[in-house]
């Protein structure tokens, strides 16, 4: 080690010394009362040292004032050199800041709320490419463009026949006419990480799928997705399912499967022997044809006088 080492770490006596300059340092900077006792001095390098003095700030609970004070060689004055307010081991500090993007959660967004994404996403790539330049043979070519600019000048304002910004006869004239036309798509990399994101949330692998009787792939609430997403992902719409509206994979799975439990059909009571439930016909008069005559004899003894 050399002697230029061990004088840095030595502090220099006349700048150790310096305790109440540096203390008159720290309460012209601060407020009236909240500089506190002299905790400690460090070496900063020759003939250059620091003092701490505790804080009584409210709300700064483990900071300290920190004077440097130092003097020039072979110089006796010691002078003031810088005054701060500095954390301490334990000082009560804000959280480390973290971008907005990265403290953003699914779920976060309210009404009203606006997410810009940035012009570089990963997740998104440009939609179409080249529209000012069709083929040469494209029936889209230049000459063709001209003539048809030509033809409906002489009809209507150009500015009535295409959007502002757009080319008639250009690839984005055409797919603004086809309702086809975005600035950005999903890009394969977002298109991957929308995939992973779903499979841990409703993938094979979840609790509620390794305990499921049967997979998605089997249960009518299925609802197939098109694109290439459909060979691994469909929408559940099962309205007492977990996954109700959700995308899930079609390894997942959960109790509310179709044919998981088919309740079956009520058993249908045989007909009775004897039938106890419909009623027996009582006619009010005797059949025209019975025994008993509908008016009475007038010769016949009726059995009394």
């Amino acid at each position: 080690m050399s002697a230029a080492t061990t004088r840095s770490r030595t502090p220099d006596r006349l700048c150790a010394e310096a305790v109440d300059l540096a203390r008159e340092a720290a309460e012209e900077a601060a407020a009236p009362g909240v500089v506190g006792e002299h905790v400690t001095l460090v070496s900063e390098g020759d003939r250059v040292v620091t003092h701490f003095f505790e804080c009584k700030e409210p709300g700064y609970r483990g900071w300290r004032w920190a004077v440097t004070v130092a003097r020039a060689s072979r110089a006796k004055l010691v002078t003031l050199d810088e005054t701060v307010l500095l954390p301490g081991p334990d000082a009560l500090q804000a959280p480390e800041w973290v971008p907005w993007s990265e403290r953003l959660r699914p779920g976060d967004m309210g009404p009203g709320d606006l997410l810009p994404t940035e012009a570089d996403d990963l997740r998104l790539e440009p939609g179409y490419t080249g529209e000012d330049v069709p083929p040469p043979n494209s029936a889209v070519s230049e000459e063709m463009a001209e003539r048809v600019d030509a033809e409906d000048a002489e009809l209507a304002d150009r500015s009535d026949a295409a959007p502002a910004g757009t080319a008639r006869g250009s690839i984005a004239a055409v797919a603004d006419e086809l309702g086809m036309r975005r600035a950005r798509v999903l890009s394969r990399y977002g298109l991957h990480a929308a995939a992973d994101r779903w499979e841990e949330s409703f993938g094979g692998k979840t609790a509620m799928a390794q305990a499921a009787p049967a997979s998605c792939e089997s249960c009518a609430f299925l609802v197939p997705i098109a694109g290439s997403l459909s060979q691994a992902f469909g929408i559940c719409a099962n309205a007492f399912g977990p996954a109700d509206g959700r995308v899930v994979a079609l390894d997942y799975g959960c109790g509310g499967h179709s044919e998981a439990a088919v309740m079956p059909k009520p058993p249908r009571p045989a007909a009775p022997v004897l039938d106890t439930v419909a009623p027996d016909p009582l006619p009010l008069r005797p059949a025209r044809d019975g025994s008993v005559p509908e008016t009475p004899d007038p010769t016949e003894d009726l059995g009394h006088s």
